[in-house]
């Protein structure tokens, strides 16, 4: 699906960027920030990233024939006015190049003339951006963002794929720090604005469960004033939060009475999870093929999108039950001999941790469970007591054994022992190490649970145990 083309002007109308050369024609079929991927009637913006700065690759564009480049004004770029009129290129300059990829990002939602879903939350937020996309596909050309593009790269990017097609964009909106979501918000300007659950996450960035309530409540500052928020009835923090709803719509999602849009007779197997949706005087059956029972409220949050947005019980029951989890999240893996692996790789933190660990426990049924961890980062200087906690939910769980891997192994299993967890049942090493005592000791129709934060790359576990199972098939 083709994009918005872009003027020279409409970019400095954006971005408030002056020209320095207007050698590339004034016309641009795309906005891009890889250098690798530059097409010839594309601009490129020289983004200053934590690992690499575009300003170095500006050379590489020029040379690859690109239309347009935008860099910063104090850069060197900034001064070769002649050699990019030389070369036919544009050459426009801002005082910063990453405000101007969200600057360019918000004038093309604002021309696009779409309606913006965001969503932010301290777990879930992901698979209710795919369930909430899944709904409003049923009856809208959707835009949603491709991979975990939720930060200040990420949601422009998503943005400046905008086609004329379009009619709705589902975003996810990530933090670390206080401010971001708000600026993300003043980007993509949320008609509708959901905040899933407020947890300890990003604690690092924002000292507090307090801190995380506010940095979340950013996104209603930002919201149309004619929108909507919706928020769940059940996590009685966000909850609390339609006092700030100045005036906007709130609609509630959850299993609470108090739920505009209500789940109920929740029931889940290793097969999928099943749930009874009201919905004003309408109720249904739905069928999700995804394990976890706290998967319902992210089913209920899209939902309530889909209702707000005025698709019938019956396209909302279709979205929701043609949804497929997403990669590294409570992925179920056959080994077998019955074995089944919970791939919940994607990322961790003390919410989605105990929620996965009762996945787990409910999953498993008179089989053995067996829980492989990982740290769980940014947590700050709550890390040490939050990794304890983690430990205990372990072993109040009753897993068969406990393998921890990380700087906070030793706190998971100080936990697990305050539960009267055997000793002998904890297993403290490298991922190899946890491979080679795991692969030993598994048996017919066990269930392995892996998780941790995305930085200790915990797949490689999961692969680690598919390797294995082929070996093992492949000698039978």
């Amino acid at each position: 699906m083709t994009g918005i083309p872009w003027t020279t002007e409409e970019i400095c109308m954006a971005t408030g960027g002056t020209v320095r050369s207007s050698g590339g024609g004034g016309r641009f079929d795309g906005i891009a920030i890889d250098s690798r991927s530059i097409s010839k009637t594309d601009l490129f913006v020289a983004i200053k990233g934590e690992v690499h700065d575009g300003h170095t690759f500006v050379d590489a564009v020029a040379e690859g024939g690109a239309a347009g480049i935008i860099v910063e004004n104090t850069s060197k770029a900034a001064s070769q006015t002649d050699r990019w009129e030389r070369k036919g290129i544009t050459c426009i300059t801002v005082k910063e190049t990453t405000a101007a990829l969200g600057a360019l990002a918000a004038y093309n939602r604002k021309r696009a003339g779409i309606t913006v879903v965001a969503i932010t939350g301290s777990n879930g937020k992901t698979t209710t951006r795919e369930m909430a996309a899944a709904v409003v596909s049923q009856r809208y050309e959707t835009l949603v963002p491709q991979g975990n593009f939720n930060n200040e790269i990420g949601l422009p990017l998503t943005l400046l794929a905008l086609s004329r097609r379009h009619r709705l964009a589902v975003l996810e909106l990530g933090m670390n720090h206080p401010g971001e979501i708000r600026r993300l918000g003043q980007i993509c300007r949320p008609d509708i604005g959901m905040i899933t659950n407020i947890g300890p996450a990003h604690l690092e960035g924002v000292g507090s469960i307090d801190g995380v309530k506010e940095a979340k409540a950013e996104l209603l500052e930002t919201i149309s004033t004619r929108g909507t928020v919706v928020l769940n009835a059940d996590d009685k923090r966000v909850a609390g939060l339609d006092n700030r709803a100045a005036g906007r719509k709130v609609l509630f999602f959850g299993s609470s009475q108090r739920s505009h849009v209500r789940a109920s007779d929740i029931a889940a197997d290793a097969g999928g999870v099943s749930f009874r949706l009201h919905i004003g005087g309408d109720a249904t059956r739905i069928r999700l093929k995804t394990t976890g029972a706290f998967m319902v409220a992210n089913a209920a949050g899209a939902a309530a999108a889909g209702h707000e947005l005025g698709l019938t019980v019956h396209e909302i029951k279709q979205g929701l039950e043609s949804f497929r989890p997403v990669g590294k999240r409570l992925n179920l893996i056959k080994l077998g001999s019955g074995i089944r692996v919970v791939d919940d790789t994607y990322n961790a933190n003390p919410g989605s941790m105990r929620s996965a660990i009762e996945t787990l426990s409910s999953l498993r049924g008179d089989q053995r469970a067996i829980l492989v961890v990982g740290d769980m980062l940014e947590l700050g200087k709550h890390a040490d007591a939050l990794h304890q906690d983690i430990g205990a939910a372990a072993g109040r769980s009753g897993v068969t054994r406990l393998y921890i891997t990380g700087a906070f192994a030793e706190s998971v299993a100080t936990g697990a022992a305050g539960e009267k967890m055997d000793p002998g049942r904890i297993f403290i090493g490298g991922k190899e190490e946890i491979l080679s005592d795991l692969t030993d000791r598994l048996q017919p129709g066990d269930w392995v649970l892996v998780k941790g934060s995305r930085g200790m790359k915990m797949e490689t576990v999961v692969d680690g145990l598919k390797r294995w199972a082929e070996t093992v098939t492949h000698t039978q």
